[in-house]
């Protein structure tokens, strides 16, 4: 059981004005401070996200330069090759250029590697084909901001190249750490996170940049604005699934783009919609992230991605029912292969006490290596510590890690370098080859260089707030509700209650996966709803309050068990009838 160590945010700031000019009550303005956000203007915009407040794209490096070659390309009909990846942003940032520029009538084809045969990014088989081909631009999306080797045989060989990317720019360090950014040789290189791009939003995904791009492209040939603006629905689905940081033009890419899905026609899209059950339903963040998005990633994760492409194109509503079928097939095939790799990592860590360990490395020889990123995901929250999951390749091993936010994943992959084969990522993810034979010293030596202490390594929950029960009401839910769409760096808010009096607790579902309870704070009782780990709630109680009095709450009788909470109140609609309900995160007993 990891120990929870709860803290409240208290950023010191007059709510008053915010109050007021906003028109907001002290709980919104509050979240609002809480997100940096006290600029009068800047939380206008941020309540009330509209597309009008993109960023003018004048200032991204090399957008303009990049509009020009495309136009010369299309208009003369010469051969352009899109080169895509294989995740969700990679084929909703293919989808996009090639639904514009066929649009534009450009002589146009795409690519998107192969995960396990190809790899990630564009490749010299895949360029000295292109040279085959009598292709005369290449345009990368997702990727080749890295491809510095072979974007110079590109050039070598008279294509002539466009990178839209969003990575990491890459460096080489030299022996005092001062580093030289490296920029691939291409035409343009559209990235706003290049040094000398003054673009002011540096969060987009692939997609994002793709479509400021075709934004630009479309304004040159005099194309409705309505036109660019009704691909944001694609450009929401990547921007969730990619786990950008949902503030400023994300925002608007994601409330703008959930507004429009909800009534798509895309013929492709509603057949997904259908087959994963969210038709006539209400798409949110949620749906991206945790239903569309892991149907999409799939078909790249086990096949092809190109079936995910196929889908988002068809305009045959049989062929994108037998597409969308098997995509939500692939996803379920994953989501068993994740479960089998996640309960055998468990199994490997408990019985070698690798929980011990501040750096969890594992080594599963047969799960898929496109799964290895979802089980690293998943024992890190099981453990809160950063975690390497490696399996079996053609040659050696390759993997996975993801991190904490106090474990800077990349710098520590540095430290190990002499280890390792080829490695890549950033602070919280990262991805790694390496011979088998170094597997266990690179454990070693990521657990000798951590400088991780125990504080570190224990989950840290912020709460928004203190709420009392007598605030909650339908109002104030509707003013929340203000603050979403949710996501990275704009979270569901947290409101914490202590002390409340636990009169009754009931275990749901057929399979006992949630919890219901009955709290009350002396005057107003209200229900709660608990979806984590049951089993450790009943351990919990049984633990601090003993078996007797837990009996007592199961049973609904008086008892002496109190609880303070982390929850979100939400309206609960059931057979026609809405009451409030906390939705409940975290709880302890009340010392």
């Amino acid at each position: 059981m990891n120990v929870e160590k709860w803290t409240v945010r208290n950023v010191k700031c007059e709510l008053n004005n915010l109050m007021k000019a906003l028109d907001v009550n002290e709980t919104v303005a509050r979240l609002l401070v809480n997100r940096g956000i006290y600029k009068i203007e800047e939380a206008k915009k941020f309540l009330n996200p509209k597309t009008e407040y993109f960023y003018n794209s004048d200032t991204m490096k090399d957008l303009y330069k990049s509009v020009k070659l495309l136009k010369d390309h299309i208009d003369s009909g010469k051969k352009i090759l899109i080169v895509g990846d294989y995740d969700v942003d990679g084929v909703i940032s293919t989808y996009v250029l090639y639904k514009c520029l066929s649009r534009l009538n450009a002589n146009v084809y795409y690519h998107i590697p192969d995960r396990i045969k190809e790899g990630y990014g564009i490749n010299e088989v895949i360029i000295k084909n292109a040279k085959k081909d009598e292709v005369d631009l290449i345009i990368t999306c997702d990727n080749g901001i890295s491809a510095i080797e072979q974007i110079k045989l590109a050039k070598e060989l008279g294509i002539a190249v466009i990178v839209t990317d969003h990575h990491d720019v890459p460096f080489k360090e030299d022996i005092d750490g001062k580093r030289e950014f490296i920029i691939p040789s291409a035409d343009c290189v559209v990235n706003p996170k290049q040094l000398d791009c003054m673009y002011p939003f540096k969060g987009l995904c692939g997609a994002g940049v793709v479509y400021k791009l075709m934004e630009a492209l479309y304004n040159e040939y005099n194309i409705d604005k309505s036109e660019v603006i009704d691909l944001l629905q694609y450009v929401s689905i990547a921007t969730v699934c990619d786990v950008v940081d949902l503030v400023e033009e994300n925002r608007i890419i994601v409330k703008k783009g959930l507004e429009l899905l909800n009534n798509t026609d895309n013929i492709g899209l509603n057949a997904l919609f259908e087959e994963t059950g969210v038709k006539d339903k209400k798409i949110t963040v949620y749906t991206l992230g945790f239903i569309l998005g892991p149907s999409i990633n799939a078909s790249g994760r086990l096949e092809q991605a190109f079936w995910a492409l196929e889908l988002l194109l068809s305009n045959d509503v049989n062929r994108a029912k037998e597409l969308a079928c098997k995509l939500n097939d692939l996803n379920k095939e994953r989501q068993d292969l994740t479960k089998e790799g996640v309960d055998k990592a468990i199994r490997i860590i408990e019985e070698n006490k690798m929980q011990d360990n501040k750096v969890i490395v594992v080594y599963l020889d047969d799960i898929h290596e496109s799964i290895a990123g979802i089980i690293a995901g998943r024992i890190r929250e099981k453990y809160n510590l950063p975690t390497i999951i490696l399996t079996k390749a053609h040659e050696g091993a390759k993997g996975s890690g993801r991190s904490i936010e106090e474990y800077n994943m990349f710098e520590e992959l540095l430290k190990c370098k002499d280890l390792l084969g080829k490695f890549g990522g950033h602070p919280m993810a990262a991805g790694m080859s390496i011979p088998i034979e170094n597997i266990d010293a690179f454990r070693d030596r990521l657990n000798e260089v951590t400088t991780l202490t125990e504080e570190d390594i224990m989950v840290k929950v912020q709460i928004d707030m203190g709420l009392s029960l007598n605030k909650i009401n339908y109002r104030l839910i509707d003013q929340i509700s203000l603050l979403e769409p949710y996501g990275k760096a704009n979270p569901k808010p947290t409101f914490g209650m202590k002390k409340l009096k636990l009169l009754d607790a009931k275990i749901l579902g057929k399979n006992r996966n949630v919890l219901k309870l009955k709290l009350s704070d002396g005057d107003l009782i209200i229900e709660g709803i608990y979806f984590g780990d049951i089993e450790g709630f009943e351990e919990t109680m049984k633990w601090e309050v003993g078996e007797y009095e837990y009996s007592l709450v199961l049973n609904g009788k008086p008892n002496h068990v109190y609880l303070d909470i982390i929850c979100f109140p939400e309206v609960n609609e059931y057979m026609g009838n809405k009451k409030v309900q906390l939705v409940i995160s975290n709880y302890r007993v009340s010392q």
